[in-house]
């Protein structure tokens, strides 16, 4: 990490896409596949996306100082749709015909779940940048993530709420056809009720509706000091609109799925006041996250969000674990990603617990006048 920045990176992967697949430079007999699975299109695009563009840069910085005990990576990129059949179907697929050393994905929970044990079952490492479903690396001892956990981000979203905001009573809206979204809301509701808060309403609606005036009619109604939202950026827009329209004027809360510009570019002024934990800051004064937001500044024209970390972490967490195994045998690099310790990564400093989860912070990021601020570290 401390050579974050390297001048000359080695030349960039290809771009374009070619079916479900993101066109790669050639394979060669020397190299080390590494497959990545994201949702490139579809309605998680952004997540996947960003998750993308940080797995390429940290491939591009480990190829140019002279990759891998002495081979550069390759990264084959798969297309998985946001859909939990499409990733089987594709980890099936870099498991036993791409043959890869290792796999990074996926975003989403659903996703993870479903390509988990098939990278169990191969033997092969997978490394999830911010699938935070406890589930995920219950599937197997091949299976890590980088990013922290729904029990742990829903009790420090419950601290927060609780011993920062001050706040005694929450209502919560959910999305209940995504794990992600209900696993949230139940470790905040745990862990809220614990420090002596107390959940007066719950409603629940479907990622990819548009109304959410019946639910939100029966919160207002409830009268809570706070709105729980542990939903996806695609659906946060709208329902801080509908609230505010409906006389809700208390704030929001929610996790990181809410990362992603569109929330501000949807909610605008409905979004203000709003709070959400992440995985980093893009403003924390660290040297290895101001060199990383400066490039990815330089290639995109925006600051990237919490995903793009996480998928340059997990790159880099599996690089510096190959080096350190001194061979391409997968449960050599297994047993060396399962020891990481302090792993200095731009999303956080980094140790892998015995689970397969990694022990850091969580920030607290709150918005404000069309943009983010700092709001605290919640700490492990």
């Amino acid at each position: 990490m401390r050579n974050l920045i390297i001048a000359g990176l080695a030349a960039a992967l290809a771009l374009g896409c070619q079916g479900g697949r993101e066109g790669q430079t050639a394979p060669v007999a020397s190299d080390i596949p590494v497959g990545v699975y994201a949702a490139l299109t579809g309605s998680e695009a952004a997540f996947g996306q960003a998750t993308v563009q940080g797995a390429k840069l940290a491939a591009e910085e480990i190829n140019a100082a002279g990759g891998v005990l002495g081979k550069p990576i390759r990264l084959v990129i798969e297309d998985d749709q946001g859909r939990a059949q499409e990733a089987a179907s594709v980890v099936t697929k870099l498991v036993t015909s791409d043959n890869v050393i290792a796999v990074i994905g996926e975003n989403s929970s659903n996703q993870s779940l479903a390509a988990a044990p098939i990278c169990q079952d191969a033997k092969v490492p997978m490394i999830s940048p911010s699938s935070t479903n406890p589930d995920v690396t219950k599937k197997g001892d091949y299976i890590f993530r980088v990013c922290f956990t729904d029990p742990y981000q829903g009790k420090a979203l419950a601290t927060f709420v609780r011993n920062t905001l001050k706040l005694e009573t929450a209502a919560i809206l959910r999305d209940n056809k995504n794990d992600y979204s209900v696993g949230l809301a139940k470790f905040f509701q745990e862990a809220f009720e614990q420090l002596g808060g107390r959940i007066v309403e719950q409603k629940d609606y479907s990622g990819g509706d548009n109304d959410f005036r019946p639910q939100l009619t029966a919160i207002r109604e409830a009268k809570p000091q706070v709105v729980f939202v542990p939903g996806f950026y695609t659906d946060v827009g709208q329902i801080a609109i509908q609230a505010r329209d409906l006389g809700i004027t208390q704030p929001l809360v929610g996790g990181d799925g809410w990362d992603s510009p569109t929330v501000i570019e949807i909610g605008g002024k409905a979004v203000d006041g709003c709070y959400f934990s992440d995985h980093y800051f893009v403003g924390e004064p660290r040297p290895a996250v101001q060199r990383f937001v400066a490039e990815i500044n330089k290639r995109t024209g925006k600051s990237p969000d919490a995903n793009a970390t996480l998928g340059y972490d997990a790159v880099r967490i599996f690089a510096e674990a190959a080096t350190r195994a001194g061979t391409l045998d997968r449960k050599a690099i297994r047993d060396q990603i399962a020891v990481t310790k302090d792993f200095q990564g731009v999303s956080g400093v980094i140790t892998m617990g015995p689970s397969r989860d990694p022990i850091k912070p969580v920030a607290m990021i709150k918005i404000q006048g069309g943009k983010t601020e700092f709001a605290g570290w919640i700490q492990p």
